[in-house]
């Protein structure tokens, strides 16, 4: 219509790319990977997107990757899996079955049966804001098993690890499946640690 103005495209198109660049560190940061306790899911070096949204709609799940900042040295994160839940309890045996509230946890992520289970040897329970988690490292992992890490507090968990960027052949989405816990009393226990999924 005569007398009327309107954008250029191109103006246009600058003023979304803009909004979305600002935008995107409130959902999503970029770290680099340092350490081998994920293995085999995560290697040291491996770029990882952290989902950041996720947990501003929504609770941390059993299974997710989480990353989380380190009580004892600023600026330190620590990315490990989320195992128990707030108001759980968790066990593990002497022969690596991991428990929570005495059934048998069924997972597929640990790359070798627990050897040690630190703290968790007597039952941990969770506070109603607490997550305990292990690295699928089992057994060459920092994690809620040692005093220095224990449970994990919910307002310290930064994200969820979403996307392996680089190097590209290790490029995909991270498996965070849906828990699986036997009861014991209908089944016999199960020792954890079979093959890892891949990232």
């Amino acid at each position: 219509m005569r007398g009327e103005k309107t954008l250029p495209g191109g103006l246009i198109r600058f003023v979304v790319l803009l909004a979305v660049l600002l935008a995107l560190p409130y959902f999503l940061k970029g770290t680099i990977v340092s350490g081998d306790s994920m293995l085999p899911t995560l290697k040291s070096g491996d770029h990882l997107l952290i989902d950041k949204w996720s947990y501003r709609i929504g609770k941390p799940q059993r299974f997710d990757v989480a990353v989380f900042s380190y009580q004892y040295k600023p600026n330190t994160y620590y990315i490990k899996r989320i195992i128990g839940l707030p108001g759980e309890t968790v066990r593990i045996s002497a022969e690596g079955v991991i428990y929570v509230n005495g059934n048998a946890l069924v997972e597929h992520y640990g790359n070798a049966a627990i050897e040690d289970g630190g703290l968790a040897a007597n039952t941990v329970t969770l506070g109603e804001d607490e997550y305990f988690v292990l690295g699928d490292n089992r057994n060459s992992s920092v994690d809620s098993r040692e005093p220095e890490v224990g449970n994990i507090r919910e307002r310290d968990i930064v994200g969820k690890g979403w996307l392996c960027v680089l190097p590209l052949e290790r490029f995909g989405v991270l498996d965070h499946a849906e828990e699986t816990i036997r009861d014991e009393s209908r089944a016999g226990s199960r020792r954890t640690g079979g093959a890892a999924a891949a990232s």
